[in-house]
């Protein structure tokens, strides 16, 4: 067996640890209701025009008092309008900002999901044993500012990527794989939800899927598809991306795991020391045929 394949092997088993671990996740049909609607249609490159195949939005509920009472998911939302959207125009992190983006590293760090990539790490000689130290990696991969684009000043950071999105010379949606985010921008009709990507019908996602394909439009623009886990806490995706991220020095690196009873493929792409962009993709579930 090649060492990638073991690898992927002990990731898989390292992933559902994570995944039994994380109490935090929303369960659908309770926390949450999703209404799937229809199979999005092909989008031309280049092109901010899809048929719309869901007239309602995505999410029909989510119970925003767990939002507000659980400590990972408030201190989350609370960085969500802290980015400057477009590519080329420079982040100004204000000391409050700072200090919020500490908050929800500390926070994460209080959870079992954390404390347990974090101790894979240290076995694997990733990451420091210093819960302090691991915080200041954990920020140097998350929050550190880069150039995206060259333009500009420092205009980006993986976790404005990731998990609030980013706009590119107007033209182009970046990012933008949470579930959260998506959410509170579809409730303030930033998002218009297209329908879900599937290859063909029997391969059809069902409300209860915790990872899906989707297709919408953000801020006039069009994502022809975006992976996004849908329900799992913020520590979740940020433990199993960081984890990827450190165990492997390749400029993008594609791992396909089973977790629960999903087959993904768990793609991240790194930007010096920092992540540049990480996402799910949904490759089947086994409650279809496989």
């Amino acid at each position: 067996m090649s060492r990638s394949q073991k690898a992927d092997r002990e990731l898989t088993e390292l992933l559902n640890q994570l995944w039994r671990l994380d109490t935090n996740r929303f369960k659908p049909g309770s926390d949450y209701i999703i209404n799937l609607q229809g199979r999005a249609g092909y989008v031309a490159q280049g092109s901010n025009y899809a048929r719309d195949k869901a007239r309602a939005p995505l999410f029909s509920y989510v119970n925003e008092e767990k939002l507000k009472s659980i400590e990972t998911y408030a201190h989350f939302v609370n960085l969500l309008d802290n980015y400057e959207v477009s590519t080329g125009v420079s982040e100004t992190v204000t000391s409050e900002e700072l200090q919020e983006n500490r908050l929800f590293i500390d926070s994460m760090m209080e959870t079992e999901v954390m404390k347990c990539a974090h101790e894979y790490l240290v076995g694997k000689r990733q990451s420091p044993s210093n819960p302090a130290q691991f915080k200041k990696q954990l920020y140097n991969i998350w929050f550190r500012l880069y150039h995206r684009d060259r333009s500009g000043g420092e205009d980006s950071c993986g976790f404005e990527h990731v998990f609030v999105g980013e706009t590119k010379y107007n033209h182009e949606i970046m990012g933008l794989h949470n579930w959260i985010q998506f959410y509170l921008q579809e409730k303030h009709n930033h998002v218009d939800y297209k329908g879900y990507k599937a290859r063909d019908k029997k391969d059809s996602p069902d409300e209860d899927d915790h990872v899906l394909n989707l297709q919408f439009s953000w801020k006039g623009l069009v994502k022809p598809v975006g992976g996004s886990f849908i329900g799992v806490s913020p520590e979740f995706e940020v433990a199993l991306f960081t984890i990827i991220f450190l165990m492997s020095t390749e400029k993008m690196t594609s791992v396909v795991v089973k977790v629960d009873e999903y087959v993904l493929e768990l793609v991240v792409y790194r930007h010096g020391r920092s992540i540049g962009t990480s996402f799910p993709k949904l490759l089947s579930s086994n409650h279809r045929d496989l």
